[in-house]
């Protein structure tokens, strides 16, 4: 290639693959600079150069795209390291996703699919259920802060008063908890010295029943003299109940996390008041979530992917359903009612024991859960599927679980993606196995950013599901 590695360029961003990928050419040579948007013109540095691929670092943005015509929601937009689709009004954030996929779809499949756009979440604000939020300062030697990495930081934490895409309750949280910390001297943990006692807030709030935990993040180096821990914890409690909220406080929490690494997690946790758990409502059912549990971050979302993927499963009477990758076990419980048996298995183990309590908690006695790899799992389970529903980590599937799914030869596999880069990589395999893609339909669970999940189905008797289809349009025609 003739570009090489710390080249300044400008040019125009021709499209954007996911996940904000932008494609500029230089004098016919495609660099990828991240961040950047269709239309954009730009100024952007060579970072790496690899097996013929460059991909270019951002560094200012010459003329904004003509589809950036929105007034941000946030008050920390550009600064924030998050939320980068503001300025793009919402229905084209929903052409652009779903653009991206049916570009990576079109590109893996064999043959004709029927791709069926993308639904909206029902709110592109506020729609958030969980954030985890860091201590430290602006600025070296700074005041204490309590918000969000700063946009190519990793140290520099951003102090959020008013974040667009959770209920207003955060805010008001984040704002008592960081003054009361200021007010006693609290320092946070640094990342180089390790030495420091605040680390992260995390707050969940159930979007259906307005219940909220609350769960301060520490080390166990407590060195302030001003007061105790025990009294500093008590009086975080006693401000925290006195707040006026939306809605309601159920849980407030204390964790320890001595690890070194800056992952959001808990060594120990004491309860400070009220339980570890909150419940929320999804199409009809209650989940028990704890602090740590995995749960659709988009509730209202939640409910429409969800859906989205039952309607896709179609017929599920008196048929055996795995769901593989199954979390807290939440679609398993969706299709329960109307299903014969349906097996779950998941390798976190918080996360089953989660599943398990919901099914008890709902009445379900047709789910089963199981922890552990799906790649061994499978080898274990007596059972034969009917019906397969996939819902893997970013990462996609293992090749050899994905050989082990195959071979089970069932009519109708649902992959629920949230990274269609790897699901495209996945249709490979599927479709080396006899299955083919049938219809793929994208749902907006992340507002604001370039995220998107997606829902596939996979069938295995393709050319009698397309007669179908083709039968039903026929039909729509005649009247």
């Amino acid at each position: 290639m003739a570009v090489k590695k710390g080249m300044e360029y400008t040019g125009t961003v021709e499209r954007t693959d996911f996940p904000n990928k932008g494609i500029v050419f230089v004098d016919g040579e495609k660099i990828c600079v991240k961040n950047a948007l269709p239309g954009q013109k730009i100024k952007f540095t060579i970072g790496k150069v690899r097996n013929g691929r460059a991909e270019g670092n951002l560094k200012e943005v010459l003329e904004p795209s003509p589809i950036e015509t929105a007034e941000p929601l946030c008050p920390h937009f550009g600064q924030c390291g998050g939320c980068s689709y503001q300025r793009i009004a919402y229905r084209d954030q929903l052409e652009l996703k779903s653009g991206q996929v049916k570009r990576l779809l079109d590109n893996a499949a064999e043959g004709e699919y029927e791709f069926q756009g993308i639904v909206p979440s029902p709110t592109d604000r506020a729609y958030r259920n969980k954030m985890e939020f860091s201590f430290g300062d602006s600025c070296k030697y700074g005041e204490l802060t309590l918000g969000l990495h700063k946009k190519g930081s990793f140290y520099d934490i951003l102090q959020i008063t008013d974040c667009a895409i959770v209920d207003s309750d955060y805010n008001t949280i984040i704002k008592c908890v960081v003054e009361l910390a200021r007010e006693f001297g609290l320092t946070y943990a640094h990342k180089l010295t390790h030495r420091g006692y605040l680390r992260h807030l995390l707050i969940r709030r159930a979007t259906m029943t307005g219940e909220i935990l609350v769960n301060l993040i520490t080390t166990s180096q407590w060195t302030d003299g001003i007061i105790t821990e025990t009294e500093f914890m008590g009086k975080l409690r006693d401000r925290l109940k006195e707040l006026n909220l939306n809605g309601s406080i159920v849980g407030i929490l204390h964790s320890v996390n001595d690890d070194n690494a800056d992952a959001v997690k808990a060594e120990r946790t004491d309860i400070l008041f009220g339980k570890d758990f909150l419940i929320e409502e999804l199409l009809g059912l209650f989940f028990r979530i704890s602090t740590f549990s995995f749960f659709q971050t988009n509730s209202r979302g939640a409910e429409v992917l969800y859906s989205t993927a039952r309607d896709f499963i179609g017929d599920t009477g008196d048929k055996v359903i795995f769901d593989l990758y199954s979390g807290t076990g939440t679609i398993a419980q969706v299709l329960a009612p109307v299903a014969k048996k349906v097996i779950g298995v998941e390798i976190v183990a918080e996360a089953v024991e989660s599943a398990r309590d919901n099914t008890n908690f709902n009445n379900i006695s047709n789910c089963e859960f199981i922890c552990g790899d799906v790649l061994k799992v499978l080898d274990t389970i007596e059972d034969k599927p009917d019906l397969i529903v996939l819902d893997p980590p970013r990462e996609g599937i293992h090749p050899k679980a994905l050989d082990k799914i195959i071979a089970y030869g069932v009519d109708r596999i649902v992959y629920i993606s949230c990274n269609p880069v790897s699901l495209a990589r996945d249709l490979g395999p599927l479709q080396a196995g006899g299955y083919r893609l049938e219809k793929a339909k994208c749902v907006d669970m992340f507002p604001q950013t370039g995220h998107v999940e997606t829902v596939v189905l996979m069938n295995k008797n393709f050319s009698e599901a397309k007669d179908h289809v083709q039968i039903g349009i026929d039909m729509k025609g005649m009247k």
